[in-house]
């Protein structure tokens, strides 16, 4: 029984399909209507934007290296300093906008205490930002 055919008796015929290229023609030419007047609509309110000179902004924190000696000797960008110095240092660094961001690194036979007291200036000093420097390692395949 074909679709269009209400009789029971009727001989099947062939199915009239619907034709889609007037549609596809139609819209082809509603979308190249909207390609061309897009770019000519201008904005509905009109307004003159002031004019401002602005230095650009630093977004890039300054990096500070702590260094911890084997011995536990820190160090401050390569500069030698003491523990009560280095606190006066994050002190100030904090008081930077925005604060820098810290690059700690050990030696690997420094002793945790070291490392400990370093970590507890850096949070004392209310400073987030602190990565620790390592050197990549050899791999797992090497070590088994």
């Amino acid at each position: 029984m074909s679709i269009g055919s209400f009789a029971r008796n009727a001989a099947p015929g062939p199915m009239s399909e619907i034709n889609t290229t007037p549609l596809v023609d139609v819209m082809l030419v509603l979308l190249v209507i909207l390609l061309v007047t897009a770019p000519l609509l201008d904005q509905a309110v009109k307004i003159e934007l002031p004019r401002a000179t602005a230095s650009p902004v630093d977004s890039r924190p300054e990096t500070v290296r702590i260094t911890l000696g084997a011995d536990g000797q820190l160090f401050w960008n390569g500069e030698r300093t003491d523990a009560v110095s280095l606190a006066i240092r994050l002190g100030d660094a904090a008081a930077h906008s925005p604060p820098p961001e810290l690059h700690l690194a050990a030696d690997r036979s420094t002793a945790y205490e070291h490392v400990a007291r370093t970590l507890g200036a850096v949070r004392k000093a209310g400073l987030a930002r602190l990565r620790f420097v390592t050197r990549p390692g050899e791999g797992h395949a090497a070590s088994h």
